[in-house]
């Protein structure tokens, strides 16, 4: 269905090709998941197959990307719109209409259907994608992975042949992830739906994969194989591969199920280790002294719709707060009343400050020296031409020494060429620009929302240890997120929203450990010990004298 013939992709004043050596055949009814690091050329080598590279993005595509027997070279987009469905990254780049239900209904007009054909397939949709209740929404009300699942749901009622997308699981919180993965399997394995799909949480989507595509980056060769072939030599791969990998299964388990069926060696060697004091270092008391944010009774309106509502949240310094909940919970707009951009309906937000500052009575300039956020999109923050003008901007406006935010971009996510525009970078290297951007200030509390979507294992370990650094240092932290291993890794308390209300508030260890939903890999399978990371495990049996 999808043959690349020795593909390559080189963009004009590129030092190398964005991908080089690609050459194999995605059958029909395949599952085929592209892996790598951040900015190896996952989203490029997908270009070529919808036609957007070369044909919207530039550059030069050399060798042959043929979909159904259609040369994508002499193929725009439009012309394979019957074939294929691509759903990027952005998906606020992907809408043409401004209504949920006119969203998912726009592409087969243009291939013009007939309406009652159009009717059903829309009403199919709204249910798969669990959107019925959204259907008369605009999108721009949407939270992003509410918009995520629109996208989606947008070529999937064309009843394309071959699927393209990019992060689809990446805005989603692990529900409405396990249901778009669902639908994924449905189309493959019930109507031969050939997907080729680029994810960062592998520990997602691994399991369902019929082939993986490893785009090693660094003008290394692709390799192909089996998930388990693949992950066994892969840079990038999730906890329960790293967790088989530290205790020396083999093969290597990608379902919690089949790690949980090798673990109980595992789980009676680190029973040992019961009162080892390292076992779950995010569970290290609450910090003490002065508060850096205090919200009480919170309840902020978006048009008639109460988003939140009767929230309370401390912050202080040292302190790195998870907030999670489903889609569309609050998390947002919480991150987003707390820098000013929201004016409560009732209710305080204060931040630390002489008099108690209230964030959205604030001067903006004077906002930062208290409050920094990172939103879901990095280019909301981003103007300049190149990175290094954008980082040297970023030293003038908060005072900082010349080359602190193009040394933070370094150790965020090393390579990213001081040249390169904003727009030419990968969404997980715009991310580290925006983080560095923000983090050049070192405001006391840092707000991001989302930080790790399009980041790699590595890269999402450096902003761990980016962020811990932070917190050490007495800021404070809190990040909007659906990483559920990111929050295992860093937060020392998890908040839930739902339906913009808190309906839990309490140390990490115990939050994440006692929800199905939000526990780690490492959790479920070494449940009922309340570990939580990879490396809290390798910690204790070194501490144990020995490996598992």
């Amino acid at each position: 269905m999808i043959t690349f013939s020795e593909v390559s992709v080189v963009y004009e004043g590129a030092r190398s090709p964005a991908v080089a050596g690609v050459d194999l055949t995605v059958d029909e009814g395949e599952l085929c998941l592209v892996v790598g690091p951040s900015g190896s050329g996952k989203s490029t080598l997908l270009g070529t197959v919808s036609g957007l590279v070369p044909h919207f993005t530039g550059g030069t595509l050399r060798g042959t990307v043929t979909v159904d027997g259609r040369d994508t070279r002499h193929h725009r987009p439009r012309d394979l719109a019957d074939v294929v469905g691509s759903v990027g990254q952005d998906p606020l780049a992907h809408f043409v209409t401004d209504v949920v239900e006119d969203e998912l209904a726009y592409g087969m007009e243009s291939l013009g259907l007939p309406p009652e054909v159009m009717r059903q397939r829309v009403e199919e949709t709204l249910d798969l994608l669990g959107l019925a209740g959204l259907r008369d929404r605009p999108l721009a009300s949407l939270s992003s992975g509410q918009q995520q699942r629109v996208a989606i749901g947008s070529v999937l009622t064309a009843h394309p042949r071959v699927l393209v997308l990019d992060e689809p699981t990446s805005a989603l919180d692990p529900a409405a992830a396990e249901e778009v993965l669902a639908v994924l399997q449905r189309l493959v394995h019930d109507l031969g739906t050939t997907v080729l799909m680029a994810e960062h949480r592998l520990e997602r989507v691994v399991q369902y994969a019929d082939r993986v595509l490893l785009l090693p980056g660094g003008g290394r060769a692709p390799e192909l194989g089996s998930p388990a072939e693949v992950m066994a030599r892969s840079p990038v791969f999730p906890p329960v591969v790293a967790l088989g990998r530290l205790a020396g299964w083999e093969p290597l388990p990608l379902t919690v199920r089949d790690a949980r069926r090798r673990a109980a060696g595992l789980r009676r060697r680190l029973a040992e280790a019961a009162d080892a004091p390292a076992r779950v270092p995010s569970a290290r008391p609450a910090p003490e002294g002065r508060e850096l944010a205090r919200v009480r009774g919170l309840a902020v309106r978006r048009g008639r719709a109460e988003v939140l509502r009767g929230v309370d949240l401390t912050v202080r310094p040292g302190e790195t707060v998870a907030l999670m909940g489903r889609n569309g919970a609050g998390k947002s707009t919480l991150l987003r009343t707390l820098a000013g951009m929201h004016a409560p309906a009732s209710g305080t937000v204060r931040l630390a400050g002489p008099a108690r500052i209230t964030p959205h009575r604030e001067d903006p300039r004077r906002l930062l020296r208290h409050v920094g956020l990172v939103p879901q999109d990095p280019r909301d923050l981003l103007f300049a031409e190149t990175v290094a003008d954008e980082c040297a901007a970023a030293d003038a406006d908060s005072g900082a020494a010349p080359g602190t935010c193009r040394a933070l971009v370094a150790r965020l996510l090393p390579d990213v060429p001081g040249g390169a525009h904003p727009r030419d970078l990968s969404e997980g290297q715009r991310l580290a620009l925006a983080l560095a951007v923000i983090l050049t200030a070192a405001p006391p509390l840092l707000l991001l929302d989302e930080p790790t979507r399009g980041l790699d294992y590595e890269a999402k370990a450096r902003l761990a240890r980016e962020l811990r650094g932070l917190a050490d240092q007495g800021h404070g932290v809190v990040l909007a997120t659906h990483d559920v291993e990111l929050a295992a890794e860093l937060a020392d308390r998890v908040v839930v929203l739902a339906e913009g209300e808190v309906v839990a508030d309490g140390p990490a260890s115990e939050v994440v450990v006692a929800s199905p939903s939000f526990a780690p890999q490492v959790t479920k399978v070494m449940a009922p010990q309340p570990w939580l990371t990879v490396a809290e495990v390798r910690s204790a049996l070194d501490a144990l004298g020995g490996a598992a």
